[in-house]
């Protein structure tokens, strides 16, 4: 009997191919090593927003930065306030994410940490499905290099950190115990009652 899932252990290559990894953290190592990524760029661009609410670093003046970030003349530039709530939004996803990697707590069980982890996911997917789709048709009036750096970068950035999220959303849902074990625990449920 398999004592973390009920269930009678399974047989052939999936048969105990998930362990969680020390300090009962309830995720695996590459759960883990996903949220720290997630984490870590959602961190890092919201440090950069954080930055952007006093200086265009590290372009050489707000100018460029409308250009090569917003993709707009200068006078298009989003205000102070609205730059730091960006960052505040994007400090907290990468909070969220850490707290969903570690679903063995009350914390990373709570529906509002779960439900936010998908919601991460879902605005960085429309996000990055939109800039590839806008840029790459070229659908609206942006600066040359705005519509280079949206296709280069911010668009497949938010991808991966979308597929990040989702990943470790996926990997934790159930109170930590992996998706194999749940699968397992629900087919050797069935198996019993046909018997």
């Amino acid at each position: 009997m398999d004592t973390e899932t009920g269930a009678g252990r399974g047989t052939g290559a999936d048969a105990g191919a998930e362990h969680p990894v020390g300090g009962g953290a309830g995720a695996t190592a590459p759960v883990r090593a996903a949220a720290v990524a997630a984490a870590g760029g959602l961190a890092a661009a919201a440090a950069l927003h954080a930055v952007w609410t006093r200086s265009p670093w590290p372009l050489s003046s707000p100018a460029e930065l409308a250009e090569v970030v917003v993709g707009t003349g200068e006078d298009g530039l989003p205000s102070a306030a609205a730059t730091a709530a960006v960052a505040g939004l994007l400090a907290a996803a990468a909070g969220l994410v850490l707290a969903g990697a570690r679903p063995d707590s009350a914390l990373g069980r709570a529906r509002l940490v779960r439900a936010g982890l998908w919601t991460v996911c879902a605005v960085l997917a429309a996000r990055g499905l939109g800039g590839l789709a806008v840029s790459g048709l070229d659908l609206q009036q942006a600066p040359a290099r705005y519509t280079a750096m949206d296709l280069r970068l911010y668009s497949p950035l938010c991808l991966g950190l979308s597929f990040l999220t989702g990943y470790v959303a996926a990997r934790t849902r159930g109170g930590g115990r992996p998706l194999k074990a749940l699968r397992r625990a629900a087919t050797g449920r069935a198996g019993e009652e046909r018997r």
